[in-house]
């Protein structure tokens, strides 16, 4: 299944309904929000490893995905 390229919608009834209103009304934007960039929390994680400790994480990452 293809991701949305649409911002989220509320999935509750008067959530929608309210935002709805603040888009018709000029209070709320419907624009998707500008992307600020990759997350750094795991690139800087990888970045302060050993590659032996990356080749372990790899490993331990591996090994759960597969797990029954």
């Amino acid at each position: 299944m293809m991701p949305s390229k649409q911002p989220p919608r509320p999935r509750d009834t008067n959530q929608l309904a309210k935002h709805v209103i603040g888009v018709a009304t000029g209070q709320a934007s419907d624009a998707a929000p500008e992307p600020t960039g990759r997350a750094i929390g795991g690139h800087a994680r990888a970045a302060s490893m050993t590659p032996e400790q990356r080749s372990e994480a790899g490993r331990l990452a591996a090994a759960a995905r597969w797990r029954d």
